[in-house]
Order: C-alpha cells, then sequence, then structure tokens
C-alpha cells in the first residue's frame, strides 16, 4: 500500500491507482538534498526563535544531517511510494526521533517548502550550465582561432551572399551562446530570493525570523509578500525560457552543420563516434546527433509552453496544478545540458573542407557589394553605384561569365567611368575579407578582437 502520511479531517485515503496519480515522488526526489537543507535551516531558526526548544531543533538538525549522507551513501533508498519527497524526509526523521521529529513542520507548510526547493536546485544547478556553456563557447573559440583566415560564402536567405570566414561564422555562434549564459545569470538574480516562512499563503502567527533562514540558505533576501510566495513559478518560467531560447541557438548551429555535411556543400567532415550509418545504405554516414539536437530544440520548447498554459489559468495562490511544474523544468535543463554537452564534442572533433569552402566562393557574384562600395568610395551614392553594380552582374550573366572579374575595364567602363584598374584588387573574396575591419566585420584582426572580447566575458563571474 501507498503511504500517506497526512490526511487531516479525511478519513478515506485514495486506492494505488488514484495514489499513484497524485504523487510526485518520482519527479521531486531529486530535490531531496534541497529540502534536508531548508529543514536545517527552518528548524535552526525555530529553536532560536523559541518555537521549539534548542535541543529538539539542534537533535531534528543532526539527525537531517544523517539522513542526507545516508541517501548520498546509498544507505537510505527513498521510497516511491511515498506522495512526495517532503513526506519521506519527515517521515524518516519522525520514525527516528519520534515526536521530536514532528517538530520539523512548524511554521512551514509543502507549499513555501516546495517553492524554496526548486528555488534552491536552480540556485545550484543553473551555475553548472552557465559552465557548460562558457566550455562550448571556448570549444567554437578556439576552433576559430585556426580558422582566421578561411574564406567561405556567407548566406542570406540561404543564398550565397558574401565572402566571410570560418572564424567569423563560428565567432557569430559563440555570440549567441554568450547572451545565452548572461541570461541565466538575470534569471538567477530574480531567483535569489527567499519563499520559507510564507506558510500556505498568508504567513504564520508563530515568531518566525524569515531573514534569518533567508541567510542561512544564501538568499539574498526573503520573498516580498507571502501569496505570491507560493504562487510565483516566474523562475521555473524564466529558466525554462532560457533553455529554450539556448535549444533554439544550438539547432540553428546544428542545421548550419548539417547542411554543411551534405554532398551538395561538402564543408565539414564529422567524426564517425558523432555520425551514424543506415540500416539499409551502407555508405552513408548521416550527422545523427546535429539533427537530435535539431530535434530536442522542439522538445524543450515544449516544456516551456507546459509551463505557460499550466499557469495561465491559475487563480493567484497555491493550487495543485503547480505540481507539474518540475517535470518540465527538469526535462528542459537535462535536455539542455545533454545537448552543450553533444554539440562540444561533434565541434571539437569536426574537420572542415577548406578548400570547397574556398572554391563556394567563385561564382555566385558574392563580389557584388563591394563592386558597389567601390563605386561609394569614388564619390558615386550608394542607390546609383548599387544599380551599376546590378548591371554589371546582369551583364556577366548574359555573357555566361560567373564573375565580375572575368569583365574587361572597357567593358565595366561601360556602366561607370568611374571604375579603374584597381577594382580588380577588390574583388577576390579574401580581398573582400580583408577590408570588412568595422567593428563586428569578418576582417580576421578584428574577428581576433571579438574572440578576445567574448574569452573576456565568458570568463566574467555572473550570477
Amino acid at each position: 500500500m501507498a503511504q500517506v502520511l497526512w490526511s487531516g479531517r479525511l478519513s478515506a485515503t485514495p486506492d494505488e491507482e488514484a495514489f499513484a496519480f497524485e504523487s510526485s515522488i518520482t519527479v521531486d526526489q531529486r530535490l531531496v538534498l534541497e529540502d534536508i537543507e531548508g529543514s536545517i535551516a527552518h528548524v535552526t531558526m525555530l529553536g532560536a526563535q523559541g518555537i521549539i526548544p534548542e535541543e529538539a531543533a539542534q537533535k531534528i538538525g543532526e539527525e537531517l544531517k544523517r539522513i542526507a549522507a545516508d541517501i548520498t551513501e546509498g544507505k537510505l533508498v527513498i521510497d516511491t511510494g511515498v506522495e512526495d519527497i517532503h513526506s519521506f524526509i519527515e517521515g524518516v526523521l519522525t520514525a527516528r526521533l519520534g515526536d521530536v521529529g514532528r517538530m520539523v513542520h512548524a511554521g512551514r507548510s509543502r507549499n513555501d517548502q516546495v517553492a524554496v526547493d526548486v528555488r534552491l536546485y536552480l540556485k545550484h544547478h543553473i551555475p553548472e550550465l552557465q559552465e557548460e556553456l562558457r566550455q562550448t563557447g571556448e570549444t567554437l573559440l578556439s576552433v576559430a582561432e585556426q580558422h582566421l583566415t578561411t574564406v567561405m560564402p556567407g548566406y542570406t536567405h540561404l543564398q550565397r551572399a558574401q565572402p566571410v570566414t570560418l572564424a567569423h561564422h563560428l565567432v557569430a555562434w559563440a555570440a549567441g551562446l554568450e547572451r545565452d549564459r548572461a541570461r541565466f545569470a538575470d534569471a538567477l538574480a530574480r531567483i535569489d530570493e527567499c519563499p520559507l516562512g510564507s506558510g500556505a499563503l498568508a504567513g504564520s502567527t508563530l515568531p518566525l525570523d524569515r531573514e534569518a533562514t533567508s541567510r542561512a540558505l544564501g538568499f539574498r533576501r526573503p520573498t516580498i509578500n507571502s501569496m505570491d510566495s507560493v504562487a510565483d513559478r516566474d523562475f521555473a518560467l524564466e529558466v525554462t525560457s532560457c533553455c529554450a531560447i539556448t535549444m533554439v541557438h544550438l539547432s540553428r548551429f546544428c542545421e548550419d552543420i548539417i547542411l554543411w555535411a551534405t554532398e551538395e556543400f561538402g564543408f565539414i567532415e564529422l567524426a564517425e563516434q558523432w555520425s551514424t550509418g543506415s540500416s539499409i545504405m551502407p555508405q552513408k554516414k548521416n550527422p545523427d546527433f546535429a539533427e537530435l539536437i535539431r530535434g530536442k530544440s522542439g522538445r524543450v520548447t515544449g516544456d516551456l509552453v507546459t509551463l505557460l498554459t499550466l499557469l495561465k489559468g491559475l487563480p493567484y495562490a497555491y493550487d495543485r496544478d503547480l505540481q507539474e511544474d518540475k517535470e518540465a523544468l527538469f526535462d528542459a535543463l537535462d535536455t539542455l545540458r545533454a545537448s552543450l554537452r553533444m554539440f562540444r564534442g561533434m565541434l571539437a572533433s569536426a574537420r572542415f573542407r577548406t578548400e570547397r569552402m574556398a572554391r563556394s566562393c567563385q561564382g555566385g557574384f558574392l563580389e557584388a557589394t563591394d563592386v558597389a562600395e567601390y563605386l561609394v568610395r569614388r564619390g558615386l551614392p550608394f542607390r546609383r553605384a548599387h544599380e551599376v553594380a546590378a548591371q554589371v552582374v546582369r551583364d556577366c550573366i548574359a555573357a555566361g561569365q560567373r564573375h565580375i572579374g572575368e569583365r574587361t575595364l572597357e567593358q565595366l567602363r561601360e556602366r561607370s567611368e568611374l571604375f579603374n584598374e584597381d577594382i580588380y584588387e577588390a574583388l577576390s573574396p579574401r580581398a573582400s575579407v580583408e577590408r570588412r575591419r568595422t567593428a563586428g566585420g569578418p576582417a580576421p584582426e578584428e574577428v581576433q578582437r571579438q574572440i578576445g572580447e567574448l574569452r573576456r566575458r565568458f570568463s566574467r563571474k555572473e550570477g
């Protein structure tokens, strides 16, 4: 039979199937150490305030530490037949200490207890995710430093647009991950308030010291309103949103990789351990890890939608619906952590086909913008220069030419007298890249500056 520790005024308890439906311990058992940590702070405060005897508070605190050690060492196994992790811990405590153990819950409710548990869990685990993001960003920057002069096409609308470098492209990805890391730091700042002592929704008549428990648990301050304390799940929403945004970034990066790994692009060769074969086609080498990361982004977006939908119709205070918050939140955290690790390993071991990238810069008239800007430097208004460059491209297409450099100077001057011999110096992909020295551009020395700046940002302590 399932254990029901508290039934209050109720004389009947759910049957096995109904109990399993309402039980949350299979999900919230990962909060066990945070639950014990919160209980130790709470019972210490109860003793200090004279709400329970100091001797009892000390005895409970010491026993809670033993329970934590027993769980960590595998001596105590969590009983999934209990309703939730709070019930399990209090049940073990009471079994060991009798009535003294029953003192632990004075002045609190499972409503504020679970709120503090989840906040503590996030305070412990978000820095680990930030470190995963830092390592992944550093991997991208290290690979980028090896390819500062590796030219490749940049794309808009998935059409060849202008020459860039592989380093410039990889640093673009790293910049997105740096924003993701900062986003988690912002979320941590708002998580850093302690709801313990808010009770079910209206606080307590007991002389609780919420400042003391807040300090003991490492929070910046107590939450401001007891009703909001138990109703609020903004912290879960915000963290899951951070996870979803990061997963969307990884999905977009992986989409590039998947395209680059095709025979049509041929820009990247993934290591065999980050690829899979086919059950029917012997020749296949599929970028399945990149595809799985791309697919899992939808899963984390679903976690965010779950939480938004869960909260949108709830009256303001605690409702049992909120039990459903943790599964989506934990799934988002777990999926992101795994995806970052897979992405990092996949990128670090990849081989880039630099010659193929360079060849892809030939044709497609990637130099057309450089032609327009050449004319601007010679004094032509940009819209007129844009029109001249477009006319030159049309002339090339009509003549079966794939590059503006194939036009003679006389042919170019038919479109504008401003063309001189030095135009040909501006038309190579490498020259195009090297001249784009504006902040954020692909010139090698500028990308090296970006790498240094991102390294400083990634190494900055946040949260």
